[in-house]
């Protein structure tokens, strides 16, 4: 998920490249029969960019996911869910 968004950030002249792009990914396992089950996968993204691509990297995130293999391969076994987070450019 996170190469399928920064694709789409880079698709959009949005530089995601050499570390501006990174992601932290939780899961959340139950039991079922006794077996471990992943239920539940979050991709907290981190973005370092100018705070007025915004609304673009907004859309972008909003659209993405459709576009990704994973997604599109575990999206009815398993909850998918991504966010993430603007940061500015340090100076």
């Amino acid at each position: 998920m996170l190469g399928t968004f920064g694709g789409a950030l880079e698709a959009r002249q949005i530089d995601a490249s050499n570390g501006k792009l990174t992601a932290e990914v939780t899961g959340e396992v139950e039991t079922e029969d006794n077996v471990m089950v992943i239920r539940r996968i979050h991709v907290a993204m981190r973005l370092v960019a100018e705070p007025e691509m915004k609304e673009k990297i907004e859309r972008v995130h909003g659209v993405y996911a459709m576009n990704c293999p994973l997604y599109r391969t575990l999206r009815k076994a398993i909850q998918l869910t991504s966010s993430y987070e603007l940061v500015s450019s340090p100076s």
